[in-house]
């Protein structure tokens, strides 16, 4: 396994990206160069919903869209287990079956699968699913906190890129309590995260739908998804 100091000039590169979507074709590009795996899954998750939605796969033949995969992640528990626990973990054998929702499980050799959250802070935004390992290859609870490491460094860069690279058509703070409604935040919650009253927030809230001509909160995040500003 990668040892950390690895693992953090590892998210540098990913930090150089010059767009978003070079950065998330990143993200799978670098885990697959530090961890003995042969295939990713990114994708994204948005607590509206309990709502998976892939963004890309990257195997040894190359990256494919898999926009079309949504799923409520309740159905998968260890995707659920992962993301509440913002911890990485591993299934295999029975657990694996019983882990993995029916239609997932098809006839093949493959059966385990490893889920990496991807974090910012006690957030979790997106998360990399595996399924095939090079040979010999041994996840236990001696090196799942490798791949939890990642996953937090990621989140962060994420984050710092969005940061950096917010819209011009939303101020710094609608973007903000926009991206915290993604994370699931209530109106109370965020107005003590960021230090203003409930009622600022609320304004923030209004300004950022009706410059994103959107009916409501939930539409609004769905818009910011689809234009790539929330990952």
């Amino acid at each position: 396994m990668p040892s950390q100091f690895t693992i953090q000039e590892s998210i540098r590169k990913i930090e150089t990206a010059s767009s978003h979507e070079e950065q998330l074709y990143m993200v799978l590009e670098v885990y697959m160069d530090l961890f003995p795996v042969k295939d990713s899954h990114l994708l994204r998750y948005s607590p509206l919903g309990y709502l998976g939605e892939g963004i890309v796969a990257f195997t040894t033949s190359g990256f494919t869209q898999i926009r079309d995969l949504r799923d409520d992640i309740r159905s998968l528990p260890i995707i659920y287990k992962a993301i509440r626990e913002r911890k990485a973990k591993f299934c295999s054998g029975i657990e694996h079956f019983i882990n993995v929702s029916s239609k997932y499980i098809l006839p093949s050799p493959i059966n385990c699968l490893l889920v990496v959250p991807i974090c910012f802070g006690s957030v979790t935004i997106g998360y990399i699913c595996t399924s095939e390992f090079e040979k010999g290859t041994l996840i236990d609870q001696h090196v799942l906190p490798s791949y939890t490491l990642y996953g937090k460094l990621v989140g962060k860069a994420l984050e710092n890129f969005h940061s950096s690279e917010d819209p011009v058509f939303l101020s710094k703070r609608e973007m903000e309590v926009m991206r915290r409604i993604s994370w699931g935040e209530s109106t109370k919650i965020m107005a003590v995260s960021m230090a203003i009253g409930e009622a600022t927030v609320k304004q923030y809230v209004k300004s950022a739908i009706n410059k994103l001509n959107a009916q409501n909160r939930t539409q609004a995040v769905a818009e910011l998804f689809r234009r790539g500003l929330l990952a």
